[in-house]
C-alpha cells in the first residue's frame, strides 16, 4: 500500500506522513509540481494543508496540482488548503471565512460515510484556516462545525474526500482513525 503526500506548505505535512507510516503504508512527501509518473503507482494521494489563501486566489504554488487531479483516478484526500483546492478544481468556490477557526472546534457528522466509519457523531478536531469552501457542486456534505458548513465532503461519483480540519494534528480526536479509514478506501 502506497499513499503519496503532496506538500502544499503545511507545517504538519510530516505528521500526515508519520500517521500513514504508522498505518503500515509506504509514503513519501512530494512537491506540488511532481510529475504524474512519480505518483501513478500510488494507491492514494493526500494533498496537505498550507498557508496559501485559496479564498483570495493565491494558488500559484498549488495550481501545479491541477494535472494530478485530472490524471489520478484513485482516492484523493485533501486537508485544509488541499480540500479547498479540490473544491475549486471541480467548480466550487472558496472565500475568506466569516469566522476563521484556529484551535479546537466541535465537528458534527452530517452524513455517515466510510471516512468517518466507527466514529461518534460529534467530536473535537483541530482547525487552522482563514478561508472556507462556500460552494461545492458535485460534492456531498459530510461534516460541519458551528462556524463552518463545509468541514468535510466527498465527491458524489469520484473517490475524492476533503476535510477543512487537520486530522493529523494531535489535538484532533480520531485523527488516526480517519486516516485509517482513508487507507481502507484506497485498498478497495
Amino acid at each position: 500500500m502506497r499513499v503519496a503526500v503532496i506538500d502544499l506548505g503545511s507545517q504538519w505535512t510530516h505528521r500526515i506522513w508519520r500517521t500513514l507510516r504508522d498505518l503500515d503504508c509506504e509514503s513519501e512527501i512530494l512537491p506540488p509540481d511532481v510529475s504524474f509518473s512519480k505518483v501513478a503507482d500510488a494507491d492514494g494521494l493526500v494533498l496537505s494543508g498550507g498557508a496559501v489563501r485559496m479564498g483570495k486566489g493565491e494558488d500559484s504554488k498549488v495550481s501545479k496540482c491541477h494535472a494530478l487531479l485530472d490524471e489520478f483516478k484513485k482516492p484523493v484526500f485533501g486537508v485544509c488548503a488541499g480540500q479547498q483546492f479540490i473544491a475549486l478544481h471541480y467548480g466550487g468556490s472558496v472565500a475568506p471565512a466569516k469566522m476563521p477557526e484556529y484551535g479546537n472546534t466541535e465537528l458534527t457528522i452530517i452524513e455517515p460515510d466510510d471516512l468517518f466509519a466507527g466514529l461518534p457523531r460529534k467530536f473535537t478536531v483541530w482547525a487552522s484556516h482563514n478561508d472556507e469552501v462556500t460552494k461545492a457542486p458535485g460534492f456531498e456534505l459530510l461534516a460541519s462545525s458551528p462556524d463552518c458548513k463545509w468541514h468535510a465532503f466527498k465527491h458524489a461519483k469520484k473517490p475524492l474526500y476533503g476535510t477543512l480540519f487537520h486530522p493529523e494534528v494531535a489535538h484532533s480526536q480520531h485523527g488516526e482513525e480517519i486516516y485509517a479509514n482513508f487507507v481502507k478506501v484506497c485498498r478497495r
